[in-house]
């Protein structure tokens, strides 16, 4: 039987980024995402308000840009895996919770960040070209040519 363990999210985050160093100076941040769910309930038309309150965490040059342009607040949209991380509390009860390890991200809504991506690993295209922040990750040229007229649908 096959595996999958993707997450995608978009919500806002609850706090400001808390940024690390691994003892090998890799970068982690981790923050969390607020994640809102309206339904209404079809036999009384009440509308209800559901929220998810999730930690997530980065690693390297993700780690460092969400850190640098995050704030508590601001929309995110987050792609990555589930992760349950376990530990034993100072009372000796075993702990255990799930978090998202970023493995790709893209800012949302207003100027300072709308609509830019950006993902975790090697990055072929260097640094960014200005200090306004990360650029947007753009696909591979497929070689060839496609306009909107030949969209099917």
């Amino acid at each position: 039987m096959a595996n999958f363990n993707r997450v995608i999210l978009a919500g806002n985050l609850t706090r400001d980024p808390e940024l690390s160093h691994t003892p090998s100076s890799t970068a982690v941040c981790k923050f969390g995402i607020a994640v809102n769910r309206t339904w209404t309930n079809k036999q009384t038309n009440e509308k209800h308000e559901d929220v998810m309150f999730i930690d997530c965490v980065a690693w390297s040059r993700s780690a460092e840009v969400i850190n640098q342009y995050c704030r508590k607040g601001k929309p995110l949209l987050i792609e990555g895996r589930l992760n349950l991380d376990t530990w034993t509390s100072p009372e000796g009860q075993k702990r255990s919770k799930h978090t998202v390890v970023v493995e790709s991200f893209q800012f949302l809504g207003g100027p300072d960040g709308g609509g830019q991506r950006s993902e975790s690993g090697p990055r072929s295209e260097g640094r960014p070209k200005s200090e306004d922040g990360p650029r947007s990750h753009q696909p591979a040229d497929s070689g060839g040519e496609e306009s909107g007229d030949d969209v099917p649908f």
